[in-house]
């Protein structure tokens, strides 16, 4: 047996339990651990003290966590509310969205910053619902006509980039004809299991077996739940499609099926336990050990390229709120722009795809990165200014309808 060393795998263990504790530590900055986490990968990677590296255990738990992050952000996922004029509304956003994207990566392209427009497209499209339903949740703004929008959007982006990034830059070969005859019949799987899922998810003598187990050291839902994760993730490999858009829709899949959490009200929790308290910070951290930012530093004009690519994803992720003001306001409009353009997770699994297919150099990588971990820090926390000042203005604060119903009611 080959000699495994787990040296490395120590020291991002540690950063993943400091960086809740710094951010805890530091309410008021509003700063995510999962910024922490990449930056702490930074220092001790090689674009700093060079003092660990992505070894074999780390590669293989990194993997897992990015794999697990997808799963939780199809877990996010509510398909009764994707319905009407939000569905609508945030189908038409992503349009434009693809459009503004393709236009900024054709300028890009043309000042020689980037090889590939459409991948810059795609990596621009997305955001993150991992993050920007908790902001909502904890401001108490979730199911406000700015929260649900803003999370209609976010869910529409976040399934469809996976899609397009999963169809036009799978590390698989392919002629696009094939492709589409792959990913119709992967779609159809998808739809059997869930179907197969929902009906035995109904069935008494089912539902009765897996309450006994539940709690148990079976933990049979936790262990259900992670089979069909491997499972959809072995088969979109198989199926010559991104590993993520298996682990996206076996999220999906199991948000489907767990509607009614009443008997295994802990059922999420443990999951969340799974995926953040071990191997989802082991992505981040790892991401940042590999991100190069010496060719990012060493150069001016490189390093410009951060704020033009935080620019771009404003752009092409906030334009499309406008879509909303008629119906929202100005601050409220701005508000949803600025939480749909709050994006991490998928930027850094879109370039680290594209760094493999060579489709995108490591500066750009860098830059991108760096532009997330900005929009990260900026754009959430300046949403929440614009609401909480849109409540306190009185014209402005459709988006806290339950305050205005509870004012009317006591004049």
């Amino acid at each position: 047996m080959p000699e495994v060393s787990f040296d490395n795998l120590l020291v991002i263990s540690v950063i993943a339990v400091l960086a809740p504790l710094l951010a805890g530590a530091a309410p008021r900055l509003r700063i995510p651990a999962v910024v922490l986490e990449i930056v702490a990968g930074i220092v001790v990677g090689p674009t700093g003290f060079n003092w660990v590296r992505v070894d074999l255990p780390v590669q293989i738990l990194a993997l897992f966590g990015l794999a697990f992050l997808l799963f939780r952000a199809g877990l996010e996922i509510d398909l009764m509310r994707l319905h009407g004029q939000a569905l609508a509304l945030a189908t038409g956003g992503y349009a434009v969205t693809l459009a503004l994207g393709l236009a900024v990566g054709t300028g890009l392209h043309a000042l020689g910053w980037v090889q590939q427009p459409l991948l810059i497209a795609v990596a621009l499209s997305a955001t993150s619902l991992g993050l920007v339903v908790p902001v909502l949740k904890d401001a108490g703004n979730s199911q406000t006509a700015v929260g649900q929008t803003a999370i209609a959007a976010a869910t529409v982006a976040d399934f469809a980039a996976i899609v397009v990034l999963s169809f036009f830059f799978s590390t698989s070969n392919g002629s696009p004809g094939a492709k589409v005859v792959l990913l119709i019949s992967f779609a159809a799987l998808i739809v059997l299991t869930a179907v197969v899922a929902v009906r035995a998810g109904r069935s008494m003598r089912i539902g009765d077996l897996l309450l006994g187990l539940q709690d148990t050291t079976a933990e049979i839902r936790v262990r259900l739940a992670v089979l069909l994760l491997v499972a959809f993730v072995a088969l979109a490999t198989r199926f010559g499609l991104e590993s993520i858009l298996g682990a996206f829709l076996a999220g999906a899949i199991v948000s489907l099926v767990d509607r009614d959490s009443s008997s295994h009200p802990q059922f999420r929790g443990k999951l969340e336990a799974i995926g953040y308290g071990f191997v989802v910070p082991v992505f981040f951290v790892s991401s940042g050990i590999r991100l190069d930012l010496t060719g990012l530093l060493h150069s001016p004009g490189a390093l410009a390229r951060v704020p033009v690519f935080l620019a771009a994803l404003l752009i092409v992720r906030g334009v499309p709120a406008l879509l909303v003001r008629r119906t929202l306001g100005g601050r409220a409009t701005a508000a949803v722009a600025l939480l749909q353009a709050t994006s991490l997770p998928f930027l850094v699994t879109a370039t680290q795809i594209g760094l493999v297919l060579g489709t995108i150099s490591s500066v750009t990588a860098a830059a991108l990165v760096c532009a997330g971990l900005l929009s990260v820090l900026i754009f959430p926390p300046a949403a929440l200014a614009l609401l909480n000042g849109g409540a306190q203005s009185g014209p402005g604060s459709s988006e806290r309808p339950e305050r205005q119903e509870r004012n009317a009611s006591m004049s």
